[in-house]
């Protein structure tokens, strides 16, 4: 489970995202990301999974894999960050390790991974 401070959970703030924030996706996720530097909010996570992805076990089952991703890589985002993961119904038939190399791939496409020397020199 996320800390209730770094949920995001109003319409309007998924809205903004939406809009104004830039994107990065994948054959099961796209991850959506916008950078408030005017806002001394800790950072938040919300998640958008469609009833295309399928019935509401499958969806929920989604979720909880997506919000255990997040929740180590939360000290990665600087205050302020709005991020929203989107689950395409390619998320139904992935298991955690294809979900995570997702996420992580959109992440670094968006600049949101601070990589240490070790992993950058692979």
């Amino acid at each position: 489970m996320l800390p209730a401070v770094n949920r995001m959970r109003l319409p309007d703030e998924f809205r903004s995202v939406f809009r104004a924030g830039t994107k990065a996706g994948s054959r099961q996720l796209v991850v959506y990301c916008l950078r408030n530097s005017d806002d001394a909010h800790a950072p938040r996570v919300g998640f958008v999974v469609s009833k295309a992805v399928g019935n509401a076990v499958v969806r929920n089952r989604v979720k909880r894999r997506l919000r255990e991703l997040m929740r180590p890589r939360l000290h990665h985002l600087d205050e302020g960050t709005l991020l929203v993961l989107r689950a395409l119904p390619a998320a139904a038939e992935a298991d955690f390790a294809a979900l995570e190399r997702a996420l992580t791939k959109g992440m670094d496409r968006l600049g949101l991974t601070k990589r240490t020397d070790e992993a950058q020199s692979r």
